[in-house]
């Protein structure tokens, strides 16, 4: 006989006979109905008979699959007499919790007694557990018609009621969010202006990660008119999600009783406690194991043949090392929010200091391809490159690490902070060639042929000495905009992105020059480009007119106060406006622009930049340049990649 039955039953047994002197223990099964919706449907008499049997059997064969695997699903029968059941405990309740509810759903669902006034088929949602049976293969359906939506009597009273909803909408959006990605569940509070909102998402084992997604997000909606009420619950065939006032799902499944003063007890406690507790121990050994085993499935099942190469890799983080890291990406440690997810600081226990980024969207559907894409450019160094340490793609969510820079970016430093001393023109000079050599060795340098897509201040970290390094390149195109697939659609930040990519979709590297271009000039004036404001003109516009009359020292960071070198400010516009000419033939390549910054190569007339009509929100891409702006030679041959191309390529 099984060992692990034997075991079981021996405690199960030693429990019943302590009972007799032992105060019982506080348990909660949630058997609380929460709706009975009775499915009518045309039936045939001659038929009843057979259909109660196949029904009674059905719920029978149900009940060892609960107590065995928490759910369960039963096909009996042929024809029109074959019933299908379904059943499923809350993933929060502990066995014994699971079995009580489930035993008292069973007897309320026959409450839709089969053939009973037309009668074939019902569902019975308790807090703790699920009953459905039907004359149909209903397993794979996540939204039927009869889906409900039920809210409590009262409104909230403890206190703001206006905060109490909000809670509770973004608390059931986020666990929405979550549970699609933690094996169909999630629970969790939210605390927000001394109110706290608490929940639970559950999906059906029987639906897959994108219904169980369709299925919280219509649930969401539904039970989004339930507040202020004080608790609100969405019931669908493929989902469940709950809010309330109060806590009522389990952190855990252990639970504990409380002892009897007898001296008997003692007793047989002292006879008794060795047994027990072997028993316990291998009881919790083969739990433990098999919880392990079967994440090791899930894990092998989600990524494929990579798995075991992800497992051993250097690059894999464990996601429970990185929580902790972030004391669980508390706030006091988030260091800011981009457009594909907020990054915290973390400490490994190595003392490490790390950038952690937690990514808005789930990756693994396409697992591989994102898990080899950080396998090829961790491979990178530079010292103007945010050096990527690794990812963590095994948990409930995606995570990439970073090494941490700890002057945070230069959007922060010029517009931000109100700490820290201006940046000097020594300190803007050095960032701006650090960036250049950055994007050369990206574009030029490195084995492989990557498009950044988004440079940026933002984009721009400063380390201990001001050194520049360029951060998230090369993963752009593993952020696509409909999250379901790898995408080449246009991405980045109006203002930064050159004309010939927003209009035609046209990439290349002169996409990247166009935006350093962009940064040289708001780096040198301390001003933000607003090349799509419709109040003025672009700070790259009026930069162009001084430089056609020479006052280009105006346009200079009054912050500076006049402590600059007057020749070199008319160089270093003059390369912003050669990165930002409107056509991409004639912006220099990086390795260019390097020298130039070096004083190693001439530097050439610029033409015209394009500007943004604000009235009719086109760019103007110019007329052909006059012969008192002659146009300069051709730099180098562009590449002239379409937006159809990777972003990244092997040499």
């Amino acid at each position: 006989m099984n060992p692990f039955y034997l075991s079981r039953c021996f405690l199960l047994s030693l429990l019943s006979f302590l009972c007799f002197f032992v105060s019982p223990g506080v348990s909660d099964p949630r058997a609380t109905q929460a709706a009975l919706v009775c499915t009518n449907r045309t039936a045939i008499a001659t038929l009843r008979q057979s259909f109660v049997a196949n029904f009674v059997a059905a719920l029978d064969t149900l009940t060892p699959e609960i107590l065995r695997q928490r759910y369960a699903t039963v096909i009996n029968g042929t024809g029109n007499i074959t019933v299908y059941a379904f059943g499923e405990c809350m993933k929060d309740l502990d066995g014994t919790d699971c079995n009580l509810c489930f035993a008292q759903c069973k007897t309320q669902i026959l409450r839709c007694l089969p053939f009973q006034l037309g009668t074939r088929g019902g569902r019975l949602f308790y807090d703790g557990c699920y009953l459905r049976y039907d004359d149909y293969n209903f397993f794979k359906e996540s939204l039927t018609p009869q889906d409900r939506t039920v809210c409590a009597a009262g409104d909230f009273s403890g206190g703001n009621k206006t905060v109490f909803g909000a809670n509770a909408i973004e608390l059931v959006r986020n666990l929405s969010a979550l549970a699609p990605n933690n094996d169909g569940f999630y629970v969790g509070s939210l605390t927000r202006g001394n109110i706290t909102v608490y929940g639970l998402a559950q999906c059906w084992e029987v639906i897959n990660g994108s219904a169980c997604g369709n299925c919280l997000e219509n649930a969401v909606a539904n039970i989004s008119s339930c507040t202020p009420k004080e608790e609100g619950r969405a019931l669908n065939a493929g989902c469940y999600l709950r809010y309330s006032n109060v806590k009522f799902y389990n952190n855990s499944t252990s639970a504990t009783g409380s002892n009897g003063g007898s001296s008997h007890l003692g007793v047989i406690l002292a006879i008794t406690s060795s047994a027990l507790a072997v028993t316990l121990i291998v009881s919790a050994t083969i739990f433990i194991l098999k919880k392990r085993n079967a994440r090791k499935r899930r894990e092998r099942k989600e990524l494929g043949a990579l798995s075991p190469i992800i497992n051993k890799s250097k690059l894999n983080f464990c996601y429970e090392s990185l929580e902790k890291a972030t004391n669980y990406f508390h706030d006091s440690n988030k260091l800011g929010q981009g457009g594909s997810g907020s990054v915290y600081k973390g400490i490994l226990t190595d003392g490490r200091s790390v950038a952690i980024k937690r990514l808005l969207f789930n990756t693994r559907q396409w697992v591989d391809h994102f898990f080899n894409e950080v396998n090829l450019i961790s491979g990178i160094e530079h010292k103007n490159l945010v050096k990527l340490l690794g990812c963590s793609i095994t948990g409930p969510e995606s995570l990439l690490v970073y090494e941490y820079v700890p002057n945070q970016s230069l959007h922060d430093y010029l517009f931000v902070r109100k700490d820290v001393k201006p940046l000097t023109w020594e300190m803007r000079c050095k960032i701006i060639l650090g960036t250049a050599e950055g994007l050369a060795y990206l574009h030029e340098e490195s084995e492989l042929r990557i498009i950044h897509r988004d440079i940026k201040l933002s984009n721009i970290l400063l380390d201990e000495d001001f050194t520049a390094k360029i951060a998230d390149f090369g993963l752009a195109r593993l952020f696509p905009e409909d999250k379901t697939h790898i995408s080449t659609a246009i991405a980045g930040t109006l203002g930064y992105m050159a004309p010939e990519y927003v209009i035609r979709g046209k990439l290349s590297e002169k996409a990247d020059v166009y935006s350093f271009g962009v940064m040289v000039i708001e780096v040198i004036s301390g001003k933000r480009s607003n090349a799509f404001s419709r109040s003025s003109c672009s700070i790259i516009q009026k930069v162009w007119s001084l430089f056609g009359t020479g006052r280009l020292c105006e346009a200079v960071d009054p912050v500076l106060e006049g402590n600059f070198p007057e020749e070199e400010v008319p160089r270093l516009f003059q390369i912003g406006l050669l990165c930002t000419q409107a056509s991409a033939d004639l912006r220099p390549p990086m390795s260019l622009v390097v020298r130039m910054l070096t004083n190693d190569h001439e530097i050439l007339n610029p033409t015209q930049p394009p500007f943004l009509n604000p009235t009719t929100a086109e760019i103007n891409l110019l007329r052909e340049p006059s012969d008192s702006n002659p146009q300069p030679e051709s730099y180098t041959q562009s590449s002239g990649n379409s937006a159809t191309q990777s972003l990244l390529e092997p040499r």
